[in-house]
């Protein structure tokens, strides 16, 4: 198997196991080593009290972009630290789009930002994930 296919059979895999992502209705637009693209539609139950998208919502489109990215190299990773910064509102019936950018990759960390862009390709967050690669395969 190859690695753009190790990282397809890996995203799937977690993602078939993600009901807090499958709830959020995450559509896997691309994976590849280092990178996911990520796609989901803001729904009603999203909204906080002020009628704007909670911010929680993309933040968690962020964190499973990370974790798709960070895990598509076969290696269990997991979150040690993340960030996000809002630029723009987000409202019931946007499209929100996360993709990563891999800015580092080692043996035991490795460091992304992934941009959240609205379906007019305006960027309405910016987040930054650090993880932890153990040891442990995602496949024997």
């Amino acid at each position: 198997m190859n690695k753009n296919e190790l990282a397809e059979k890996v995203v799937d895999k977690m993602m078939a196991d993600d009901a807090f992502s499958q709830w959020l209705g995450i559509d896997v637009v691309e994976v590849n080593p280092g990178f996911a693209k990520l796609q989901m539609k803001v729904r009603k139950e999203m909204v906080n009290g002020f009628n704007v998208s909670h911010g929680g919502i993309a933040f968690s489109l962020a964190d499973s972009a990370l974790a798709f990215a960070s895990n598509s190299y076969g290696r269990i990773a997991v979150a040690m630290e993340n960030n996000i910064s809002f630029m723009k509102k987000v409202v019931a019936g946007d499209t929100l789009t996360a993709e990563t950018e891999e800015l580092s990759i080692g043996r035991r960390i490795g460091v992304y930002n992934i941009s959240i862009t609205n379906q007019n390709a305006d960027q309405v967050a910016l987040f930054r994930g650090t993880v932890f690669r153990t040891q442990e395969q995602h496949f024997e």
